[in-house]
């Protein structure tokens, strides 16, 4: 099993240095994943990859124009990955809804943004993150922060939370 690293973000909202000062300081990395709220940097951050990175992308409520899809599912190695936003769950009001779908849809991990906090829960039998926002973070301390998910030999996944200062 090759080992992956995944870059995941969300909520840049168009504020993009942040943005390319992660991708510089984590590349090269194999997937970024952008939970929505690009405001249009979809057509940009393709030329801020290393080559070979793979891109996923879902739409956010702010994502007026854009044509992403508004929900994602990926596979990354063994996992089943739901990717969304969030809005539709109410996710603002806490992530039960968007566990209790994903888990029934059978996804061992479901990605989101919109509340621009970080987040992560494993106790409900499936993994459920929110990386925060890189350009307007809303949790305690408000420093920007994204999330680091990477797959070892065994193919087994495991997650770390950064933040910018």
């Amino acid at each position: 099993m090759n080992t992956m690293k995944i870059l995941i973000v969300s909520d840049t909202h168009r504020k993009d240095d942040n943005l390319k000062k992660v991708l510089e300081e984590t590349a090269p990395i194999d997937m970024l994943i952008h939970l929505g709220d690009l405001e249009g940097s979809e057509q940009y951050i393709p030329e801020w990859v290393n080559p070979g990175c793979q891109m996923q992308m879902v739409r956010g409520n702010n994502d007026f124009f854009s044509s992403l899809d508004k929900e994602r599912e990926i596979e990354i190695g063994k996992y089943r990955v739901l990717l969304t936003h969030g809005h539709y769950y109410n996710v603002s009001l806490g992530a039960e809804q968007l566990i209790l779908d994903a888990k029934a849809a059978d996804f061992d991990i479901a990605m989101f943004g919109h509340t621009h906090r970080p987040y992560f829960d494993d106790s409900h039998g499936i993994i459920v993150l929110n990386p925060g926002s890189l350009s307007y973070p809303r949790q305690e301390g408000r420093h920007p922060s994204y999330m680091i998910m990477e797959l070892d030999e065994q193919g087994e996944a495991h997650f770390t939370q950064h933040y910018l200062t």
